[in-house]
């Protein structure tokens, strides 16, 4: 662990550009119906196989709410427990399927010291490409 892992992050210990360290989340199968089931999403596409083929996907595939968790993990496991998830805007790209790897990446895109919030601009991609990109609005002590 860095020196600056596992501190809360204060409004004026953080600047624009700052990068976030990288989180790679394993794709399992047990992952996508875990945390499908968690989330109360029961659609056929994120647990049986066979009916998410006949809709016309390869495979099962993680829900948005999971996605939507791991961006906002992302986001705290760097500003630390006193930070507040103000705004959670994401887009979807392409599926999480079984068998590949999400890496989360992202950086402080703006900082407003008056109201002790920044924005960090979040992009998770997979073997296909994007699956997840948005902004993060975050309240900093």
């Amino acid at each position: 662990m860095s020196e600056k892992e596992g501190r809360t992050r204060t409004i004026s210990s953080v600047e624009v550009g700052e990068a976030l360290p990288p989180l790679e989340v394993p794709l399992t199968r047990t992952l996508i119906v875990a945390t499908a089931i968690a989330s109360r999403d029961y659609q056929d596409v994120h647990h049986d196989h066979e009916l998410a083929k006949e809709r016309g996907s390869p495979d099962i595939f993680m829900n948005i709410l999971t996605t939507n968790g791991f961006v906002g993990r992302f986001v705290t496991d760097w500003t630390g427990p006193e930070a507040l998830l103000r705004k959670v805007d994401i887009r979807l790209g392409v599926p999480n399927y079984p068998g590949d790897a999400m890496t989360l990446e992202g950086s402080v895109t703006e900082k407003d010291a008056d109201a002790g919030t920044i924005v960090v601009s979040v992009r998770g991609h997979n073997g296909l490409g994007d699956h997840v990109t948005g902004k993060v609005l975050v309240a900093l002590p």
